[in-house]
């Protein structure tokens, strides 16, 4: 035999806003309870259960009073809260649900037949119900989010649809339309707060998200510090303030730019140096924070050690394998920061490429393991391209705006020659005379249209790269045009000769009305 547990709903004088969505059923304590909290009588209640359903009173009331728009000079409807008194009409307190019930208990209270009153009401005849006097209610909020202006703010969305709101306010206007259950005004701060994402409040936007369960707000905060993590975010103060786990999620995105896995990792190291420099307020230098982790002892690297150790997932989500540069990887071991066995395996993986005249054998999955390398295309730019080389073989990102509305993007294999002298790229580099080369690549664009990222991509390509057109030139490039269509792609099979080398390409556009960079 199963016995089933009945849950019983506290609602003596200490609880009295937690209002069932249904009737009390079988328990006769909450239900004498509930009734002496409505001022109704028990045994009208058991024979008219539905006096009990609030919500059922305030759904009617809310309709009745949605369009009337009508009000008195005189306000009918006092709130005490915050230690202010807010003068307000009872047609638009109707907008915020928490206001409503607080507004119907006081009119259930301060009727002299409360039973008969319910009646007329729900037979339509509220008027009748209409208080003649003033009525008083109370609100407690103990959310420091909560500022008078903001709460005003939200008050004055009663009575206008379009109030001004700065990002400074948005929070606290957000955190009293949670309280006041205000769902209309609450999607217009969300929605105001994913078009306000900057540096400076990415960070408290996201927070606010997590604490309200906002799931569009929450994607939104993700890709848009996906996209400007390295380009502009690394470059400000505010990198200190991005959250461990944010910033843990955003590494391991898909969508993540970068101009290249370097770029990413002094982004990084930035963060780290700001969270044990707090009084820093300015952007250092790079030889300042390669000095400060120089510093440290040289018995283990610095993850390794205890104040380094909460940071290993961070750095466990890098691709160091993509950093190839000798001055780079130099660097990162001057400076003592990962273990010895990690630069070990990155140098071993790089010299059994060159070795095999660059096949990236130890590569599986490019989705997760790709070669990123990435360009940011301005909106002034009628064409724009960055040189890379990998392994002795050198390759041009390009991007092309074709008109005003449809933008191309594709790469092509280089001569050595045609890089200028003295080339960055070229110092200190591998050159590989091999006429052919086969790649297995996927390309990238990423633009902001009304607000919102729009993401196309190609398929993991698999092409042979030659240095005479056409097979200098990528067969597939991502077309882009406003309004977005993107135009079928082919792919080609791979070649049954020569290994692969692995490369990825992300590119990033900007709209005009953003001033993002």
């Amino acid at each position: 035999m199963k016995i089933v547990r009945l849950e019983r709903w506290v609602v003596g004088t200490t609880n009295r806003w937690r209002f069932p969505k249904q009737r009390f059923s079988r328990d006769l304590l909450a239900l004498s309870q509930m009734c002496s909290v409505l001022n109704i009588d028990p045994d009208d209640a058991m024979k008219n259960p539905d006096k009990l359903c609030i919500p059922k009173i305030y759904k009617f009331f809310s309709e009745n009073f949605k369009d009337d728009g009508t009000q008195s000079g005189e306000a009918d409807v006092t709130l005490e809260c915050l230690g202010f008194k807010w003068e307000l009409h009872h047609p638009q307190i109707f907008q915020s649900e928490t206001l409503a019930k607080l507004y119907l208990t006081a009119l259930m209270h301060n009727a002299k037949s409360p039973s008969r009153d319910l009646d007329k009401t729900l037979k339509g005849n509220f008027l009748e119900m209409s208080p003649a006097k003033k009525m008083v209610i109370s609100l407690k909020i103990n959310d420091p989010a909560v500022t008078r202006v903001a709460f005003a703010l939200a008050l004055k969305n009663l009575y206008m649809n379009e109030v001004e709101m700065n990002a400074d306010d948005v929070l606290g206007v957000l955190a009293s339309a949670h309280i006041l259950q205000f769902g209309r005004l609450f999607q217009k701060c969300i929605t105001m707060m994913m078009s306000r994402l900057t540096p400076s409040t990415v960070k408290n936007f996201y927070l606010a998200s997590c604490k309200y369960k906002e799931e569009q707000l929450t994607v939104a905060c993700e890709k848009w510090l996906a996209m400007n993590l390295v380009p502009l975010v690394g470059t400000q103060i505010h990198l200190r303030h991005i959250p461990q786990h944010l910033l843990h999620k955003v590494l391991k995105s898909p969508r993540l730019f970068t101009f290249s896995e370097f770029h990413l990792l002094k982004t990084l190291l930035l963060w780290v140096y700001l969270q044990l420099n707090c009084k820093v307020q300015a952007i250092p230098i790079h030889e300042t924070m390669l000095a400060f982790f120089s510093s440290f002892p040289k018995k283990c690297c610095f993850l390794e050690q205890d104040i380094g150790q909460s940071w290993m997932p961070l750095f466990l989500c890098l691709r160091l394998h993509g950093i190839t540069s000798g001055k780079d990887l130099e660097e990162l071991r001057h400076i003592n920061f990962f273990p010895e066995s990690w630069l070990v395996q990155v140098a071993a993986n790089h010299y059994h490429a060159l070795e095999s005249g660059g096949n990236m054998v130890h590569l599986k999955d490019l989705s997760t393991q790709a070669v990123r390398f990435g360009l940011l295309f301005r909106l002034e730019y009628t064409t724009y391209s960055e040189k890379i080389s990998i392994y002795g073989y050198f390759f041009e990102i390009k991007g092309i705006k074709q008109d005003a509305t449809s933008y191309s993007f594709s790469m092509q294999r280089i001569k050595h020659t045609d890089l200028e002298c003295p080339s960055p790229i070229c110092e200190h580099s591998a050159i590989s005379l091999r006429a052919q080369r086969l790649v297995r690549y996927e390309i990238r664009a990423q633009t902001l249209v009304d607000g919102r990222w729009q993401e196309f991509r190609t398929n993991q390509i698999t092409q042979k790269f030659g240095f005479l057109k056409p097979g200098c030139k990528s067969h597939v490039s991502v077309p882009l045009a406003f309004p977005f269509s993107l135009v079928p792609l082919c792919s080609f099979p791979p070649s049954p000769t020569s290994g692969d080398t692995w490369l990825q390409m992300a590119s990033d556009l900007q709209e005009a009305h953003v001033p993002l960079f």
